[in-house]
């Protein structure tokens, strides 16, 4: 495997996996949110001033019955170029005349998008045959789809056998996700603090798992922490539960005790009296809640708690909000939280966000720039810290 700032890509068509699957308004097609795209802009640059052409290939969206209007990449050509500063070429195919014609013709400096590649259903099938079509189009392979290494499609994983080691590699996004991982799961300095919150134990009961080999303390938060507090025999009236995994709750207690790792419960609650942004709120330590209320959000004991801890790590990861943080009620406890891990950081912590609700969380209060990394692959991330291989990322470095 190359590394990406080392190699010269003078002469060389790069042949990029991109994750251009963002956000469209239904009836203009405008990108409502350019992050990922912006993500891959060093990327293109680099291989461009090296004297090199660039093709591009992404997915977008979902398309079920093949090609379809409100899929096609062709939406994004108009502000990808003017965010690049050069004119983009869209070919109507990916592996087909069009697309061979106008990869065959890119010159240096040149850079060439193809359509969806999920038009194709041999795509997400992980077939060679489409596989290798797509890898005679470029003479190296760079992966910087991170959002997608959790996938064994015929773009991420597949099409990277048909490029020698060293004509394979990580782009910028890829090798700081990849590089930023490792580091907290390998390489964490202690104490390390994970922060895991959402809305359901069943999602997350294998990161809290691999983490309780590697973390200190483990802080749990949104509506999981009820099922928690179930299993404790706490009355949470009618919080969040999954009644099927207080035995599972339960169990990871014991295993964290058994590991001497502190799990961190919010010892108090911001309850409602039904789930709306107009709802009646309260107060409660969260093993007390009344019949008929819930808990939305954490509560300022918790917050404090909360924060003393991350304040006292060294490294930290996040997955998942503190409460509804949508609903401005209920967004105390993960703004506490974004500020304490940006204090944490300031002070010489190594924190990760990954994930994306905690990723829109960072952004919507304006700590995204305030923390050591922001993931831009949430179910690929939490695939990671479970302790999965992504296959995108073990093709590569085959």
């Amino acid at each position: 495997m190359a590394t990406f700032s080392d190699y010269n890509f003078s002469g060389r068509k790069a042949l990029i996996r991109v994750d251009f699957n963002v956000p469209l308004e239904k009836e203009t097609f405008r990108i409502t949110d350019d992050t990922r795209i912006r993500a891959t802009l060093p990327t293109i640059r680099k291989i461009l001033a090296d004297g090199g052409s660039v093709i591009l290939m992404s997915h977008l969206g979902r398309p079920k019955e093949g090609p379809a209007e409100k899929y096609s990449l062709k939406h994004v050509v108009a502000h990808l170029s003017e965010l690049l500063g050069t004119e983009v070429q869209f070919a109507g195919d990916s592996i087909g005349d069009e697309a061979v014609q106008k990869a065959g013709a890119l010159q240096a400096g040149q850079v060439l998008l193809l359509e969806n590649l999920r038009f194709y259903k041999e795509e997400e099938k992980g077939d060679t045959d489409f596989a290798q079509k797509l890898a005679k189009l470029g003479d190296v392979y760079v992966n910087d789809a991170f959002g997608t290494a959790h996938r064994a499609h015929a773009s991420t994983a597949v099409i990277a056998r048909y490029f020698d080691a060293g004509n394979r590699l990580f782009g910028t996004v890829m090798e700081g996700e990849v590089k930023s991982a490792e580091k907290v799961m390998n390489a964490s300095e202690k104490p390390f603090t994970a922060i895991i919150g959402g809305a359901k134990v069943s999602d997350k009961i294998l990161i809290i798992e691999n983490l309780l080999d590697r973390a200190t303390d483990i802080i749990i938060g949104g509506g999981m922490a009820y099922t928690f507090f179930k299993a404790m025999d706490g009355k949470i009236g009618s919080s969040l539960c999954e009644e099927d995994r207080i035995d599972t709750a339960r169990e990871l207690l014991k295993k964290a005790e058994a590991k001497g790792v502190t799990i961190h419960l919010p010892s108090d609650s911001i309850i409602a009296d039904k789930f709306a942004a107009d709802a009646e709120i309260s107060s409660s330590l969260s093993v007390n809640i009344p019949d008929g209320w819930m808990g939305l959000d954490i509560g300022p004991l918790a917050c404090d708690m909360f924060t003393k801890v991350l304040h006292a790590s060294k490294t930290i990861l996040w997955n998942g909000p503190m409460g509804v943080f949508e609903m401005g009620k209920f967004q105390h406890g993960t703004k506490a939280v974004a500020k304490a891990v940006a204090e944490a950081t300031a002070n010489g912590a190594f924190s990760l966000v990954g994930g994306g609700d905690s990723v829109a969380a960072v952004n919507q209060f304006g700590y995204n720039d305030k923390v050591s990394y922001v993931s831009t692959g949430g179910g690929a991330m939490l695939e990671f810290f479970e302790g999965k291989e992504l296959p995108g990322i073990a093709a590569v470095k085959a």
